[in-house]
């Protein structure tokens, strides 16, 4: 115990009392400068109209007031819209999971014909923008219509490029040798990506899941312009029909996008071990 004391104490990269000052003092002013957006949103959400807008915001306890949160949920669709988002998000990133790691067991552990070029074929897709595709797609919905449901606003999220990357990077970490033991003991490929794949793979994806329900709850051009009717809107979209409606309310458009940032802070807590742990993930080829 003592030798390796002494070799921490004298182990030049490790940061002295100032240098440890030095970067907590740096890590703090950099998490109050990502967080003040969101201070000045609720401060701004919980004051007076006239008080909304001034600068700094007012930070007195005593001036807070709700009625703009009771205004903004005794809205008629609103309840309805945070149902449509908690469908759209929820069920986008459960179909997106199985959908991802299925075509990534595939292409990390299955050799097939062609299969190192039709994952970069698809991989190459990342670099077209959404809007690219979405006059297509559109065009797809309406024939087969699914305009206005939510099927539309499902499909076309389950089979991100990259989510089957990710899912791809994570299964190449698994031994194949343990695959094959499975194969022998008479498993077939669902039973080994059941049974070991799944269960192996669960840090990423946590992770995946985490990512793609706050990229899904936040989605506005898709939800836009599939949807035509207001109760089949979700709440991203029913925020800017509040805007338009009400234009110089700052403090009930504030107050609105606080609510609907109160589910995905509530994930990113509850999966915030998953997170760190599957920011990481796949990074190093076992």
């Amino acid at each position: 115990m003592i030798r390796e004391a002494l070799v921490e104490k004298d182990n030049p990269l490790r940061p002295g009392k100032a240098g440890l000052v030095i970067r907590l003092t740096f890590l703090v002013v950099l998490g109050a400068i990502t967080l003040m957006p969101m201070i000045w949103m609720i401060l701004s959400s919980l004051q007076p109209q006239a008080l909304s807008v001034s600068f700094p915001p007012n930070i007195n306890p005593l001036g807070f007031d709700l009625r703009y949160y009771q205004q903004f949920l005794g809205r008629t669709h609103v309840l309805r819209w945070t149902l449509n988002s908690l469908i759209f998000a929820g069920s986008s990133t459960l179909l997106t999971l199985v959908v991802a790691s299925l075509a990534g067991y595939a292409f990390a552990k299955i050799k097939f014909p062609g299969s190192k070029y039709l994952f970069w074929l698809y991989i190459i897709t990342l670099m077209l923008p959404f809007q690219v595709a979405m006059i297509p797609l559109y065009i797809i919905m309406t024939r087969i219509g699914l305009t206005d449901t939510y099927l539309g606003l499902i499909l076309p999220a389950i089979a991100s490029p990259l989510s089957i990357f990710l899912m791809k990077q994570v299964m190449q970490t698994i031994p194949t040798p343990l695959l094959e033991s499975a194969r022998l003991d008479g498993c077939n490929e669902l039973q080994v990506w059941k049974h070991i794949i799944i269960p192996l793979s669960k840090p990423g994806i946590a992770f995946l899941g985490i990512i793609t329900f706050v990229q899904q709850w936040n989605n506005f051009l898709w939800p836009l312009v599939i949807t035509e009717s207001t109760a089949m809107r979700p709440l991203q979209v029913g925020l800017t029909l509040i805007r338009e409606e009400v234009p110089l309310s700052y403090s009930l458009h504030m107050a609105g996008a606080t609510y609907a940032a109160i589910p995905m802070i509530i994930v990113f807590f509850v999966f915030q071990k998953h997170f760190l742990r599957g920011v990481t993930v796949g990074a190093m080829k076992g």
